[in-house]
């Protein structure tokens, strides 16, 4: 039930980014329903941003947690935020179908070196693709 949900959640989600994007002259999700963003900074901002804001200091009140990614010590393991994109965490969907290992690179990559994070480590292919499995 609650994969359902959390599967029905993150379509309803890429539906209106594709929608948004539409309107904005550039699609953020492409008609298979891979975000279609490059860089790290373009992911983040069209996927991420929802949940964890635009400065990543993320949401705690009303109705939904949204962790802070801002200053986060659990980035600090390049794994972490591998493991989180690729299976989902509490709350949060796997975006694995969604996102290649490229951009799951990019976008962990990204949030490591933004919003006073300082893992300035770079995440390689490989360690994506060992979480991955593709």
């Amino acid at each position: 039930m609650m994969k359902k949900l959390t599967t029905s959640a993150l379509m309803l989600a890429a539906s209106s980014l594709m929608s948004v994007g539409a309107l904005a002259g550039t699609p953020s999700v492409s008609e298979s329903g891979q975000f279609e963003q490059k860089t790290g900074e373009e992911l983040y901002s069209s996927i991420c941003q929802g949940c964890h804001m635009e400065d990543g200091k993320g949401v705690h009140t009303g109705a939904g947690f949204y962790p802070a990614l801002a200053n986060n010590p659990k980035l600090s393991s390049a794994g972490y935020p591998i493991y989180v994109l690729t299976n989902g965490f509490g709350g949060m969907p796997s975006f694995k179908s969604y996102l290649s290992d490229e951009q799951i690179v990019e976008v962990v990559n990204y949030v490591r070196t933004h919003f006073g994070n300082d893992y300035s480590e770079k995440v390689t292919i490989e360690e994506v693709k060992a979480v991955t499995k593709r």
